[in-house]
């Protein structure tokens, strides 16, 4: 397959205006707190005018989760890709897994990527971003859901097993969020392995008992 051809001056132009503000507004939002920071801060950062900001962004939200948004939709075509004889929850771990192989480098070519993986743990603890991040956590869970629907031949409005499985998969995917922000290691690697070992817990969780010693009392089995 041919390359696509190189962006012309003007659009490189363009693209380094947005990177230069996406890396001012992640630096000062891990930095200074999203709260404290304002438009003018970033601009000022990037050495571009408010009027140029709002060019490339609606508002510091917009900034904040570019690209996260990014990844996302790297992540929803990894699952379109899948092969269609694939279990659903099995195409989601592995379009993750496939998502995470590459969009290092795609992530890396916007801002660094260490600076992504630090401002992804601002979000924990700032109330607005995490409102923002649940919000779209639900809409790409809708947008998952039609897309497994899809590959099983199945009306995502009638039949609950889309919305289920995906939703199962997002709670992991919170829990995960959620140890990680707490633990010592923020490197991408470290949020790869939780993610895949809890995922790797789902069926037995799900399906068999929990609890090591049967004779344990509160097993659910009667035992005194």
């Amino acid at each position: 397959m041919p390359s696509p051809p190189r962006p012309g001056l003007r659009e490189r132009k363009k693209r380094r205006t947005r990177d230069a503000l996406l890396r001012a507004a992640l630096e000062l939002f891990a930095e200074r707190g999203y709260e404290r920071t304002t438009v003018d801060d970033i601009a000022e950062a990037a050495d571009v005018s408010q009027r140029t900001f709002f060019r490339y962004f609606g508002g510091k939200e917009e900034a904040a989760f570019f690209v996260s948004r990014m990844a996302e939709g790297h992540f929803v075509e990894a699952v379109r890709r899948r092969p269609p004889g694939e279990a659903p929850l099995d195409a989601l771990r592995h379009a993750l897994g496939e998502s995470w192989d590459s969009i290092g480098d795609s992530i890396g070519h916007l801002v660094p990527l260490d600076l992504h993986m630090r401002f992804y743990r601002v979000i924990e603890s700032t109330p607005a971003l995490l409102a923002a991040h649940l919000r779209r956590a639900n809409e790409l869970e809708e947008e998952l859901a039609r897309v497994i629907a899809g590959r099983e031949g199945l009306d995502v409005d009638t039949d609950p097993r889309p919305r289920v499985v995906v939703a199962v998969f997002g709670a992991v995917m919170r829990v995960t969020e959620r140890m990680w922000s707490a633990g010592d290691d923020a490197g991408l690697p470290a949020l790869r392995d939780l993610t895949l070992s809890y995922l790797d817990q789902v069926e037995p969780a799900l399906s068999g008992p929990w609890r090591t010693d049967p004779d344990t009392p509160g097993n659910g089995s009667g035992t005194p």
